[in-house]
C-alpha cells in the first residue's frame, strides 16, 4: 500500500494489460489520452509525454524531479518538459501495489476524473497486476524526520505499521479541524481513501482561472465549497472526506520515494511543497533509513508482532 503492504507479497509488480482512458485536465482543460505499459522490473515509474520529440519525452518519477508544487505536483527533466497533477495516479499505483509501469500521456498533465484515485483503482483491478519474480525492497524508517513550514509539519516515525495520520484545519464551517490516522493495510486504501475527492473554494475560483488554473474544474471532478457549505448536490463521500483526500495526496507524493516506505507519517496542514520536502530531507540523512528487502522487512514485522504479543502478555499478567 502507501508505504506498502506486505500483504502484496515480496516481488515486483507491474500491470498484466496495457491500460486506456481519456480524461480532462483539472488545471489545463485539455482532454488528455492516457496509455499505461507494463514495465520490466526494477524500471520504476516513468512518463512520457507524446506531444514532444521522442528524445525529451521521458520524465521519471522521482522526488529528484519535482520542479513545482503549487496547487499539484510537477515533474519535469533536463530538457524542460513537465508533467503536472501526477499525484492522484501515483497514489493509486501504490495503493495497488504496482512497482513497474511506462505512462504515456498526449499532453502535459494527468487527467483528474472524478477527482479521486477510484477510477484509477478500478482499472488497475480490472487489468490485473502480475508478480514479475524480483525482489521488492522498501525504505524502513530508522529514526524521525521533520520539517516545518511556518505552522505545518511533517513527521515521518519509525513504526512496523505503515500509517498515516493527517490533521486540517479551514475556516469554513464545512470542513473545520479534521484528523484521520489510516494503518494501510490490506484494502484499506481501496476502501478508506481511494475515492476522496480534490476540494476547492468558490471564493478561489474566478482568481485561479485568471491564472490559467482550474480551467478544467467542475462539480464532477471536485468539491466545492462556498460559504454554505458543500456545493456538489450529491454531498460528500465521507464525513472527513476532506482529511482523507489529504492522505491521498500524501500517499501519491510520497510515491516518489525510490521505495515503498515502511514508517508513521504525521503531517499537520500537509500540501505537496511540504511532501516533497520531508522526501528532501529523509533521504538528506542517509541514517534515518534503511533500504531493505521486503523478505526482511516481513521479518522485522513479525519481530515487532511477537514483541508486542509478549507484551500483552506480561501487562496481562501483571493485572492478574
Amino acid at each position: 500500500m502507501v508505504f506498502s503492504d506486505p500483504v502484496i507479497g515480496t516481488s515486483q509488480c507491474t500491470i498484466s494489460e496495457p491500460i486506456h482512458y481519456v480524461g480532462i485536465g483539472l488545471h489545463s482543460g485539455h482532454k488528455v489520452s492516457m496509455n499505461l505499459h507494463p514495465a520490466p522490473p526494477n524500471s520504476g515509474i516513468g512518463f512520457v509525454r507524446m506531444d514532444v520529440e521522442p528524445d525529451h519525452a521521458f520524465i521519471k518519477a522521482s522526488w529528484r524531479n519535482v520542479v513545482d508544487t503549487t496547487l499539484c505536483t510537477v515533474l519535469g527533466n533536463d530538457h524542460g518538459v513537465t508533467i503536472s497533477t501526477v499525484e492522484h495516479l501515483l497514489a493509486a499505483l501504490r495503493g495497488c501495489g504496482v512497482d513497474n509501469l511506462l505512462i504515456e500521456t498526449s499532453s502535459d498533465e494527468i487527467p483528474i476524473l472524478d477527482g479521486s484515485s477510484a477510477p484509477i483503482v478500478n482499472l488497475i483491478k480490472k487489468a490485473g497486476v502480475i508478480s514479475q519474480r524480483v525482489s521488492r525492497y522498501g525504505i524502513w524508517i530508522d529514526s524521525p524526520i521533520e520539517v516545518r513550514q511556518g505552522e505545518r509539519y511533517s513527521i515521518l516515525k519509525p513504526s512496523p505499521v505503515p500509517r498515516i495520520t493527517v490533521e486540517i484545519d479551514f475556516p469554513n464551517a464545512a470542513i473545520g479541524s479534521q484528523s484521520v490516522t489510516v494503518d494501510l493495510l490490506d484494502d484499506v486504501f481501496e476502501t478508506e481513501i481511494a475515492s476522496a475527492r480534490t476540494f476547492g473554494f468558490a471564493s478561489e475560483l474566478e482568481q485561479l482561472r485568471e491564472q490559467g488554473l482550474a480551467l478544467g474544474g467542475s462539480l464532477r471532478n471536485a468539491v466545492l465549497l462556498d460559504d454554505d457549505g458543500v456545493v456538489n448536490p450529491e454531498g460528500l463521500r465521507f464525513a472527513d472526506e476532506f482529511a482523507r483526500h489529504k492522505i491521498l495526496d500524501c500517499i501519491g507524493d510520497l510515491a516518489l520515494a525510490d521505495a515503498p516506505i515502511f514508517g508513521h507519517l504525521h503531517a499537520h496542514k500537509p500540501g505537496h511543497r511540504l511532501n516533497n520536502a520531508l522526501l528532501r530531507e529523509l533521504f538528506a540523512h542517509k541514517d534515518a533509513w534503511t533500504r531493505l528487502s521486503f523478505d526482511e522487512i516481513n521479518r522485522r514485522i513479525a519481530r515487532s508482532e511477537n514483541s508486542f504479543v509478549t507484551q500483552v502478555k506480561k501487562w496481562a499478567w501483571a493485572g492478574r
